[in-house]
């Protein structure tokens, strides 16, 4: 279980490694930040073509305990899941079962780690800079290179 307000990156994939056509990837991001100031707070996302970066921290709930981070990732894997399919008029898996997930640690800076997630487009030659790409999202104001 985490613990609350401690930051974690997730990282989940397609099936397959599917790219998701670009106009149910704003969907996705959509479903990314849903429960931002209420199950989790949000820091940065990115929608790449075949998988998805997320750094937030898990917020507590009304019994003071945080939520955990399965409950997080099975709402934003499900509910877009569901929509992706819906918009497409397809059905079968969106995602892979698996995510991958990683504490920050005291030393890391919430910004740095921010900063990493949203220059990902750039490290893959999608865009020049990291604003330019459509499907990111960051709770800070400037990116950082």
């Amino acid at each position: 279980m985490l613990r609350g307000g401690i930051p974690v990156i997730v990282t989940f994939c397609t099936d397959g490694r599917w790219v998701l056509p670009q106009d149910v990837r704003s969907t996705v991001l959509k479903y990314c930040l849903h429960d931002n100031g209420i199950r989790l707070t949000a820091h940065a996302a990115v929608v790449m073509p075949d998988h998805v970066h997320l750094l937030f921290s898990p917020l507590e709930g009304p019994d003071g305990v945080p939520f955990g981070l399965s409950e997080i990732m099975q709402g934003i894997k499900g509910a877009s899941a569901h929509s992706v399919n819906k918009s497409l008029g397809r059905s079968g898996r969106v995602w892979e079962p698996e995510y991958y997930d990683r504490l920050l640690r005291r030393e890391e800076s919430v910004l740095a780690a921010a900063s990493y997630i949203l220059q990902n487009p750039v490290r893959k030659g999608l865009v020049g800079e990291g604003e330019a790409y459509e499907w990111v999202w960051s709770a800070f104001d400037t990116f950082v290179p």
